[in-house]
């Protein structure tokens, strides 16, 4: 089937907001055609926590709309994509200074209470002389709170999100900037240019601004409009240390400026620690942790371990901008994380629906009601169906992992165990696509290290819009924690050896 003359809906933005409404919008039968300037999720979208969580601090704030809706969104999502999101329990030692327990245990009731829980655990009081999770802390913390929320691997959320959009029949373009958008009688007419300089037209009738962080610059510098601002840019930084603690719980440390700050097992041997918030006035180009933000979270997380953390002991660090609605918060923590769209539209002109604000774990439903919009203007066609739809690879039960994994290891039992589990934690179901006629170990094809085979980055590139080792190894996989700039050389050469296969074989 042919490419439309003129699309229903244009998405600008490849992250989390825009891939999730491409998937509602396309499977509402809806035309759609999204443009990502760089890779899929490299902005703020991989930038998270990583996390599918209520947002606990926020109730503070009275963000109880948020918050319950947050809430009631993590066992939905778990059940969705229960490869790439699993339960975890998190620890809240009591800080004699800071919050009164009372204040932490009816917090953590309403947590417990105001989001239809069903599966995850419920909250309970932790002796720390007793339980194991008080065996890293310092002794001055004798008892705290353990509570449940969900772990995800947010790059591939979005990468999964634009990949079922795309089986669906979306038109996903990666490293395609809008050059222009303008409005012309009852459509929008939007100038896209490609890495490699070709441009062309394309048409549509209602535009979204998924942008994020680059909502007010796309408004004034790509669709002519007078100055903006709607949104208020926020840094969030995290640290990556060699693994503090043997326990799979996560820790949830509040500070005296009033943040919080998460210690979390990542990629079994770190833990990762995050995040900060301040304010961006930087270059949206060149965001990354400043000095400052390392020493905060070395400085926040040793106040309650043991052992200190200090600055030699990262080794990895990634930063996000999150494009939060500006609200007049004094504080770039009290900045509200809620999301707001607005439509831009005129008597018979072309809509302009406008996304500012969000987090990530609330993208499905903010993703319903952008296309709610899109409905005022175009009219229903089919019914809202994401709730009870899995994401690729995510058609099984949310206790049926280790079944999946033991299933791909009787069908390849050359397989390890450790990378049976791997490709289940980023593919599930799909990992079968992948390995299709694959019978032996010779057929994974080369080995660029730690288990990162040919059979897989292979499969990246073809169907998740990988180019080049940056994308395989720091958003579909995390393999960048590992291989040496030796081993990403040489799979930089193999990626670049695949598209001159490409252009010989179209040529």
């Amino acid at each position: 089937m042919g490419l439309p003359d003129t699309y229903d809906i244009f998405i600008v933005g490849g992250g989390i907001n825009g891939c999730g409404i491409a998937r509602d919008a396309v499977g509402r039968g809806y035309s759609v055609c999204l443009a990502e300037m760089n890779d899929l999720a490299s902005g703020t979208s991989s930038g998270s926590t990583k996390l599918i969580h209520g947002g606990l601090r926020y109730l503070e704030y009275y963000e109880f709309r948020l918050v319950r809706e947050a809430l009631k969104e993590r066992e939905v999502l778990w059940e969705n994509a229960p490869h790439i999101i699993r339960p975890l329990r998190f620890i809240l030692p009591h800080h004699n200074g800071l919050r009164p327990a009372w204040l932490l245990r009816l917090g953590l009731f309403l947590y417990d209470h105001i989001g239809g829980r069903k599966r995850l655990k419920v909250t309970k009081n932790i002796d720390f002389e007793k339980d194991g999770a008080g065996a890293p802390l310092k002794k001055l913390f004798s008892k705290g709170f353990e509570y449940s929320d969900c772990w995800v691997d947010d790059a591939r959320l979005v990468v999964l999100n634009a990949r079922d959009a795309s089986d669906r029949g979306a038109q996903i373009m990666v490293r395609t900037k809008v050059i222009c958008a303008e409005r012309a009688d009852d459509e929008w007419r939007i100038t896209v240019e490609t890495n490699d300089g070709d441009r062309q037209e394309i048409r549509a009738r209602v535009l979204v601004n998924a942008t994020g962080p680059w909502v007010d610059d796309f408004l004034v510098n790509r669709a002519g409009q007078k100055l903006a601002d709607n949104v208020r840019l926020v840094q969030g930084s995290h640290i990556v240390v060699p693994s503090l603690y043997d326990d799979q719980r996560c820790y949830i440390f509040q500070n005296s400026d009033g943040r919080i700050v998460f210690a979390i097992p990542y990629e079994k041997n770190f833990t990762l620690i995050g995040t900060t918030d301040r304010d961006f006035p930087g270059d949206l180009d060149g965001v990354k942790i400043s000095t400052d933000e390392i020493n905060y979270l070395c400085l926040a997380a040793s106040e309650y371990f043991k052992n200190p953390i200090k600055p030699s002991d990262v080794v990895w660090a990634y930063s996000g901008v999150r494009p939060l609605y500006n609200d007049g918060a004094s504080k770039a923590q009290e900045a509200t994380r809620d999301y707001i769209l607005k439509v831009d539209e005129s008597e018979n002109e072309a809509p302009l629906i406008n996304i500012f604000g969000g987090k990530i774990t609330t993208y499905r439903k903010l993703s319903e009601n952008a296309v709610e919009m899109v409905e005022a203007v175009l009219g229903t066609r089919k019914p809202a169906w994401t709730k009870r739809a899995a994401l690729p690879g995510g058609d099984f039960l949310v206790d049926e992992f280790d079944e999946q994994v033991n299933t791909l290891l009787i069908s390849r039992p050359f397989l390890s165990r450790a990378c049976a589990h791997l490709y289940i934690a980023r593919y599930g179901t799909c990992a079968f696509e992948m390995l299709e006629g694959v019978s032996n170990l010779n057929d994974l094809g080369l080995n660029f290290g730690h288990d990162l085979w040919e059979v897989e980055v292979r499969y990246l590139v073809e169907r998740e819009w990988a180019v080049c080792a940056e994308d395989i190894l720091w958003r579909r996989t995390k393999q960048g924690l590992r291989l040496s700039s030796d081993e990403v050389a040489v799979l930089d050469e193999f990626i670049e050896s695949l598209d001159c296969q490409s252009d010989r074989m179209f040529a």
